[in-house]
């Protein structure tokens, strides 16, 4: 899938392997995840990897989904367009709970 970014140091951490950005853990974690959102043809790919706890949220963020990075952190994203041309837009990293 195409991959955007709202915020440019969320694309940092992506590309720049010296820019850490915080916890080890998450970046780790981010990286891998972002990986697997650049290899998926499409959404129902995260669906199906149960592990991801790929979800669509409610209310004023019923246009966003999250995907777990930790029991903690999720990566939240909209996905806009539709297939085969899908783009996921990378929004934050944040503690969900």
């Amino acid at each position: 899938m195409e991959v955007r970014f709202k915020d440019e140091n969320l694309d940092r951490l992506e590309a720049d392997p010296t820019f850490t950005g915080g916890n080890p853990g998450i970046v780790k974690a981010f990286r891998k995840r972002m990986q697997q959102i650049r290899a998926a043809r499409n959404e129902r790919v995260f669906y199906s990897q149960k592990a991801l706890r790929f979800e669509k949220l409610k209310g004023n963020r019923k246009h966003q989904h999250s995907m777990r990075l930790n029991d903690q952190w999720r990566l939240i994203l909209e996905i806009e367009g539709n297939d085969p041309h899908k783009t996921v837009v990378v929004v934050s990293i944040e503690d969900y709970h």
